[in-house]
């Protein structure tokens, strides 16, 4: 057995990238004072007795720095999509024009900037704790096979490979929050 085991460094870094994704994901719908389509990904539309993404319901568009619009392809469904949006959080007041929904950005203050700037490092620590619990796993399975009969060495050189993989992986949550703070922070 000692020879034969084999870490799945492949699967741990698959999982650890899922959760940087899903940073980055968390980033996108963070408002900067810039319009961007990705922010109204998260805004569900209950359309057609089901929960649906704004993004099947209409065409988002940026048609200049401060606006994101939405053209709604139902008529019927205006509302609702509008609702939605006033109810995402995301603090924008939706503009009506028959079935186009405008969205104009308002200029961020220093307050709100400082509070997006915290709510990113909440995100950003959710991805480390998350890198944090696959690197727990990996080492799990390095002492699961050190109770097998994995030599001492072999184990030293895999808590190392997980080791480095996750501190690759947290590096980079940090490269990305330092980047979305100060994308936040430009006026």
């Amino acid at each position: 057995m000692s020879d034969d085991f084999m870490l799945d460094t492949d699967d741990l870094e698959r999982r650890m990238d899922g959760a940087i994704a899903s940073l980055r994901t968390e980033f996108a719908s963070l408002r900067t004072g810039r319009a961007s389509a990705s922010m109204l990904e998260p805004v569900m539309v209950d359309a057609y007795g089901a929960s649906t993404p704004i993004n099947q319901v209409g065409t988002v568009n940026v048609p200049e720095p401060r606006m994101v619009t939405v053209n709604v392809w139902d008529k019927g469904l205006v509302g609702k999509v509008e609702k939605a949006i006033r109810e995402s959080g995301l603090g924008i007041n939706p503009q009506t024009n028959g079935t186009i929904i405008m969205l104009p950005i308002p200029e961020l203050n220093e307050e709100r900037r400082r509070e997006l700037g915290k709510v990113a490092g909440q995100y950003a620590e959710g991805a480390r704790v998350s890198i944090r619990n696959i690197r727990r796993d990996g080492m799990d399975q390095i002492k699961k096979a050190k109770a097998d009969g994995l030599s001492e060495d072999d184990q030293k050189f895999w808590e190392t490979e997980v080791q480095d993989l996750t501190d690759k992986m947290i590096a980079a949550v940090d490269k990305a929050l330092e980047n979305k703070q100060s994308e936040i922070m430009q006026v």
